[in-house]
């Protein structure tokens, strides 16, 4: 898929954002201000009916058995790590390539995560490395769906079995992807969904789901949110305060039928992108075989990602560095003993990996404006192919 990009001077500069979320709402906006209303009407704000409702229409979207609203995404990921069991002198493998939160929660039960390398193509974790990495004390798996890529997931359990193993899929940024058919976050113990705005299914403010086949595991988790109280007043163990608000169910579920159009019309505007980018030196996203990618994100790779962020935001076009920090090189993990060059592919991602502006409701014109500053960057470097 190409689209025709003129020479930058046929341009009017313009603004375009990293992401757009008000062009969203505008798009639903008597729709959602009508379940807003109706929430707000009904008296009933919390773990309200909307709250089950969105639940259930989550569960089949997945297809599983189970789906429990918290609050946030990272609080899907630490219910369901404390629901499991883990804690102080565990081990959970992850990878070094996310947002914070994917390692933050294995710290806040107690236990320690371990780092592998990445995919240095996919950015996901790489398989090939884990068995090496497990030990006596080995847990569980979080394997990260970074921007929408799925994992080799078929490789990935058949270890988790070997070990006896509990997988926690990260699948905050990959709602609506797919492992060979099979929808991201179905196939593991569990799988873990952000809400946050700028996600593929964004709310009005944070909110999260877990998604489990897992009857003792969805029991122990819907406990859990509520303070570790079943009845209400009566507590069976220590729990949260991590409940899915009504009013962001409400909205949430009006958005949950527009998701599978919003991620196609994603997928169309990242094949653009690789389709005219491809005259630059820049690394471009891949699909392997059998993988639906969602493109959460549009991530490109250059030795020049200050010098591109610079000339972006020059010609008002919003874009952003991720990461720029792998975890294991973060300060708080520094007693984890992970040196400069440990983790050497994650390091050199960190070093070059950024976002290109991408979004449903983003125009034909104003992609092709930042096809057309990217080449205007790389013709003045005399790299344009």
């Amino acid at each position: 898929m190409s689209m025709t990009i003129h020479g930058l001077n046929d341009y009017t500069k313009r603004e375009v954002p990293l992401l757009d979320t008000v062009a969203q709402y505008t798009s639903l906006k008597e729709e959602l201000q009508q379940a807003m209303n109706h929430v707000l009407e009904s008296g009933s704000y919390i773990m309200g009916p909307s709250v089950k409702q969105f639940e259930e229409e989550t569960a089949k979207y997945c297809g599983v058995k189970h789906a429990i609203g918290v609050a946030n995404g990272t609080d899907a990921l630490l219910l369901t790590l404390d629901a499991l069991g883990i804690g102080p002198g565990d081990e959970v493998i992850t990878s070094p390539f996310t947002f914070f939160a994917s390692a933050e929660v294995i710290s806040q039960v107690g236990a320690v995560p371990v780092f592998i390398d990445i995919e240095a193509d996919t950015y996901n974790i790489n398989i090939a490395l884990l068995e090496a990495a497990i030990t006596p004390r080995t847990k569980a798996v979080i394997p990260v769906h970074i921007f929408g890529q799925p994992v080799q997931m078929d490789e990935l359990m058949e270890l988790a079995r070997k070990y006896e193993l509990y997988v926690i899929e990260d699948a905050c940024q990959a709602m609506g992807s797919a492992y060979r058919h099979r929808p991201i976050g179905s196939i593991g113990t569990a799988g873990c969904f952000s809400f946050f705005p700028t996600k593929n299914l964004g709310g009005y403010g944070d909110g999260g789901m877990v998604i489990t086949n897992d009857d003792e595991l969805a029991a122990k988790l819907r406990i859990l949110r509520v303070h570790g109280s079943n009845p209400k007043y009566y507590h069976s163990m220590i729990g949260y305060n991590s409940r899915l608000d009504s009013l962001q169910a409400a909205m949430l579920k009006v958005k949950l039928p527009h998701l599978d159009e919003w991620n196609r019309k994603r997928r169309q505007k990242a094949l653009v992108y690789t389709a005219e980018l491809r005259r630059t030196p820049l690394k471009l996203p891949i699909e392997s075989k059998g993988m639906y990618v969602i493109y959460h994100l549009y991530i490109i790779h250059t030795e020049h990602r200050d010098a591109l962020l610079q000339h972006l935001a020059a010609h008002g076009i919003g874009s952003g560095s991720y990461y720029p920090v792998p975890l294991h090189r973060q300060q708080v993990y520094e007693p984890l003993g992970y040196g400069a060059g440990s983790l050497p592919v994650a390091e050199h991602a960190a070093l070059g990996t950024m976002a290109l502006p991408l979004y449903p409701e983003m125009s034909e014109e104003d992609q092709a404006y930042v096809i057309a500053v990217i080449h205007d960057f790389f013709e003045k470097r005399g790299e344009l192919l």
